[in-house]
Parts: C-alpha cells; sequence; structure tokens
C-alpha cells in the first residue's frame, strides 16, 4: 500500500494536540468509555458492529483510548503508528466499517472530551482535536478504500456480508467445535493467508442487534471451503456465557448459514523465511497456528518446526491427533504438549505452565521465526520469555483475542 500520513495540519495545531498528551494518558479510558455510552446513545444501530462483551468488559475503550494517545504522541509523523493503522483498518474492513462512520464516531468523541475533561477541554484545544481528527480520519478511509478494492477484485473476492452453508459441523474436543463453510452462492471462495480470520454476523432470534465476532481460519488455504474452530465461552465469574460462541455450539447445525465477511488480518506466516519456525499456542490460540503448521507442511516440506501447544487439560486440547500425525509424517516437526491439570501425567510432555527454563530446553535456537497466540496472561508470558532468551524484536509474531492490547510491559 502507497498510503501517504500527511498530516496537513499547521505547528500550533499539532502543539496544541501535543499538549493533551498528558491528560489522555491520565483521562484516555474515561473519556472513551463515555464516547461508547454517548455513541450507542445516539446511534443505538452500531451495537450491530461492535462488540457487546468487549464493552463490558472494558476491552474496547481502552483500545480505542490506547490509539487516540499514540496518534496525540505522534502527531508529527503519523507515519510512525501506520502499523498500528493498517491492523485497525484490517478489522474495520472485516466489520465493514465505512467513511459516513468517521464524522459521527468524531462528533461523540469530542463531545466525550468535553464531558470529562470539563473546563479542561477548551475551545482551542477541541478544535485543534476536529482538525485533528479530521486528518487522522483520512488516513484510515483511506487505508481501508484500498483495502476493499483489493478484496472486492480477487478472485472469489467479496465486500459487505455473504451467505455461507455450515456443510460439517465436528466436535474437536469438550469445549472446541469446527465449523466448514461453503458459500451458499456456488461460487468460489476468496484466497487467503495462514494466521488470517474472518468475522461472522450471528443472527439470533429474541437478540436485539445482530453480533459480529472474529474467528481464525483454522486450516491451510487451497480449499473449497474455509473451516473455523470455536470455543465456547462459558460463564466466568461476573461475566456471562458467550452469546455468539453458545449459539454456535448449540443452534448451528450443518445446513445452517451464517454470514462472514472475507479473510482480514495481517498476523500472517512469512513463507519467504526459510529459518525455524516455533509456534506456540495456548487454549483455542491453536487456530492460527493450525493454518500456519499445515500450510508450512505442504509449501515448505524442509523447513524445521516447533510446536507447542498449552492448555488446561487433554480433554479441552483440540486437534492433538492432527498434530500427532503430522509429527510422524514429517521429520522436520517436532511437538510438545504442555497441560495445567492433566488427567494422566503422561499425556504431555510438561504439567503445569510455560515457564523460560523449560523453553530454553527444547528450543534448538533463538535465531528463529516466533509465532504465538492464546488468551492475554498466556500472551505476556510468551513474549517475556523470549526477549530474556534475546529474540529479536523483528522475530517475534502475535495476534491478541480482541481488542489488541499491549502485551509487552514487564
Amino acid at each position: 500500500m502507497a498510503t501517504e500520513t500527511k498530516t496537513g495540519l499547521d505547528q500550533v495545531t499539532k502543539d496544541i494536540i501535543k499538549s493533551t498528551v498528558p491528560v489522555l494518558r491520565e483521562h484516555g479510558t474515561d473519556i472513551t468509555k463515555r464516547f461508547y455510552e454517548r455513541l450507542f446513545e445516539t446511534h443505538p444501530e452500531l451495537k450491530n458492529v461492535f462488540n457487546q462483551t468487549n464493552q463490558r468488559k472494558g476491552d474496547q475503550p481502552k483500545a480505542l483510548a490506547n490509539t487516540v494517545y499514540a496518534a496525540a504522541l505522534h502527531i508529527d509523523q503519523l507515519e510512525e503508528i501506520l502499523p498500528v493503522v493498517k491492523q485497525i483498518a484490517e478489522k474495520h474492513r472485516s466489520l465493514n466499517i465505512k467513511a459516513e462512520h468517521y464524522p459521527i464516531v468524531g462528533e461523540n468523541l469530542l463531545l466525550a472530551m468535553k464531558e470529562v475533561l470539563g473546563d479542561a477541554a477548551t475551545d482551542e484545544i477541541l478544535q485543534a482535536w476536529e482538525r485533528a481528527y479530521g486528518v487522522i480520519a483520512d488516513v484510515f478511509i483511506s487505508v481501508e478504500k484500498e483495502m476493499y478494492e483489493e478484496v472486492e477484485n480477487k478472485p472469489g473476492g467479496w465486500v459487505d456480508f455473504r451467505d455461507f452453508e455450515v456443510v460439517r459441523k465436528e466436535k474437536e474436543s469438550d469445549v472446541i467445535t469446527s465449523f466448514y463453510l461453503r458459500p451458499a452462492d456456488g461460487g468460489e471462495v476468496a484466497s487467503y493467508q495462514p494466521g488470517q480470520y474472518i468475522t461472522v454476523k450471528a443472527e439470533m432470534e429474541n437478540e436485539p442487534y445482530n453480533q459480529l465476532r472474529q474467528y481464525s481460519l483454522s486450516w491451510a488455504p487451497g480449499n473449497d471451503m474455509y473451516r473455523i474452530s470455536v470455543k465456547r465461552e462459558d460463564p466466568m465469574g461476573e461475566f456471562p456465557a458467550g452469546k455468539v460462541s453458545t449459539y454456535l455450539h448449540e443452534k448451528v447445525e450443518e445446513g445452517s448459514i451464517l454470514p462472514i465477511s472475507a479473510p482480514a488480518g495481517d498476523f500472517v506466516l512469512d513463507q519467504l523465511d526459510e529459518r525455524p519456525l516455533v509456534l506456540i499456542s495456548g487454549g483455542v490460540g491453536l487456530t492460527p497456528m493450525m493454518s500456519m503448521l499445515e500450510t508450512v507442511i505442504d509449501k515448505q516440506p524442509e523447513r524445521e518446526v516447533i510446536y507447542i501447544h498449552a492448555s488446561r487439560n487433554e480433554r479441552v486440547h483440540a486437534m492433538k491427533a492432527r498434530v500427532q500425525e503430522i509429527t510422524e509424517e514429517h521429520a522436520n516437526v517436532t511437538a510438545y504438549t504442555v497441560y495445567d491439570e492433566p488427567a494422566d501425567p503422561i499425556a504431555c510432555d510438561k504439567t503445569g505452565h510455560l515457564d523460560r527454563a523449560w523453553l530454553e530446553e527444547v528450543l534448538p535456537t533463538n535465531q528463529a521465526a516466533f509465532y504465538f497466540c492464546g488468551p492475554k496472561g498466556f500472551m505476556r508470558a510468551c513474549y517475556q520469555y523470549l526477549k530474556q532468551l534475546n529474540v529479536a524484536d523483528n522475530d517475534i509474531h502475535y495476534e491478541v483475542f480482541g481488542p489488541s492490547e499491549d502485551i509487552t510491559a514487564s
């Protein structure tokens, strides 16, 4: 993509924006929380777009606050945040966010700033942020326009949602079920890169709004259908059962129709890299890892692969038999299993949690490409262990479930 990030802002405006950085650091999440409240009060139809579970948990306001803060911090050089822009734009494209949504967001964001900051949000500050928001929105709109055009013009590609039929439903473990999806119109499917995801639109009875959820594609590209493998999110503490995962597990059957968006995402396997590949997953984080593993044994059959999977026990471990089959057929692949509470201690290679000492023991080198995915606590631990093992920053690749969150803090 050749998107430019020239700000077009005068120096006075930039200076005012930069002066708000300390305020955003302190009050950013309060502002974005109030923003979402305002947004859904004035435009309840947008509840069809935003994940309401992430709203309840506070993940989405925090993610937006981090983005606004980064934009203010780098207002002189917005190209510094272009990687983050592209990551968010991938999600926006998969959710079918359009240019006409940006003025609505801008208006409510400025009003939320005014409400939360009170007299500290002077007219001068609000006017500066209005100009800055316009520039930042233009960057997003431009990047997303290119993404929409690219996906629409590729073979089998489409924009918005397209109906797919569930042609097979397969239980993978006590909590994970796979769904095989084929276009209901009989057409071809768009190709994708291993690690990408699709967005499912769940149209559930007795629910006032549709629900959108993103699920990684869990097998290699090149098939005439897609596969997603979904964990049933059971009630946990103050949080109820996941509406969409429960709906998929209990209501969706073979023959059901699911509208989905075209594959998206920037967490993808670099197939030009021939160095050893280390895949690390926790729980249902195995879904993009399986796509990468299936791809590399087909496209790079000589590449050394280490696959480490961690889960609570063998009953919730999905696709273990498939990984074992791959290791038996491909001498270049080695797999390890870590169980927190195994029913049978000999069913895994390590009992308890991943730790740095064990990783150092089983990893042949730190000069490799590392990809990991799983719950946020698991991801933070993986990142810290790899840094302690002196793995280079550009060799560490990860994807966070839900809104992006900084997992790099020690």
